[in-house]
């Protein structure tokens, strides 16, 4: 399988591909404030390209449970610099933006971004998906509910596999109606965004339900609430358990996942492959 941008052919391969995650925000639940200096943000970066990862989402307005909107001029003063800094880091490794905004889309596009991530499945923006087709850019289609601000009031579904399914089959007949190209759209079910903790565990025990999709699958488990709460760890403290979650995903079927550190899941998805490949 294979996501195919303007100017980069993503290949999914026996392991997960691990995306790490850059936040340039000062409110992010995990990191946030930690690299919006240029010092810290390249320090970051470094790492993460001498752990070895595979793809960069770059993200400058928290999505984290009750998170405040922020305006495009400060999105976009908050995402450039940190592409920029990326591409002159390393000039091929793709690039996503974390945004719902359609400008902050393009304007990252522009600067060297290769990936839309959109948390509201093309929903918040009706530009969104324009810029998208403009630019040939691949698309992650996020299940959430409501808005950051009040995903987690009481979040209630029938079936939380089907629901999430539907919404995501949805999602891709309407873009690729819009023109879109199938082969353009990556899935994610949303872990941690309008979901319960039994909900989390429910979408994890049953990751193979996505796949019927036939869209590559991203999960974005990293240092979630819902690790904290079974745990009790406060969300520094969760990497362990995030690459442990990693290496079970792996086992599933999933084709990327999303992650603050990517050194330990690089760990994890590196044992995987080994394994499965074994004689």
């Amino acid at each position: 399988m294979q996501i195919i941008s303007k100017n980069k052919t993503i290949t999914f391969g026996p392991r997960p591909l691990v995306m790490g995650i850059l936040n340039v925000t000062p409110d992010s639940f995990s990191d946030g404030g930690r690299f919006t200096q240029n010092e810290a943000l390249s320090a970051q970066i470094k790492t993460m390209l001498n752990s070895g990862a595979d793809l960069i989402d770059v993200g400058g307005e928290s999505t984290r449970p009750y998170a405040e909107p922020v305006s495009e001029d400060e999105e976009l003063r908050r995402v450039l610099p940190a592409i920029a800094c990326i591409r002159a880091l390393h000039s091929s490794i793709p690039i996503s933006i974390d945004t719902t905004k359609a400008e902050v889309a393009r304007q990252a596009l522009n600067t060297g971004a290769d990936l839309i991530n959109d948390v509201s499945g093309l929903r918040f923006d009706p530009d969104m998906i324009r810029i998208a087709i403009a630019h040939e850019a691949p698309v992650i289609l996020i299940h959430m509910r409501k808005t950051p601000k009040d995903m987690q009031d009481e979040p209630v579904y029938d079936n939380v596999i089907q629901e999430i399914r539907d919404f995501l089959a949805e999602r891709i007949s309407w873009a690729t109606q819009q023109g879109l190209d199938r082969q353009r759209i990556i899935v994610d079910p949303g872990l941690g965004f309008g979901k319960t903790v039994a909900h989390n565990l429910t979408i994890l025990k049953h990751l193979r339900a996505f796949k019927k999709l036939e869209c590559p699958l991203l999960i974005g488990h990293s240092r979630k609430g819902f690790i904290g709460k079974l745990l009790t760890l406060e969300a520094q403290d969760r990497d362990l358990a995030t690459a442990m979650i990693s290496s079970y995903c792996a086992t599933q079927g999933a084709d990327i996942l999303r992650v603050h550190d990517v050194e330990k899941t690089m760990q994890a998805v590196r044992l995987h492959e080994a394994i499965s490949q074994a004689p």
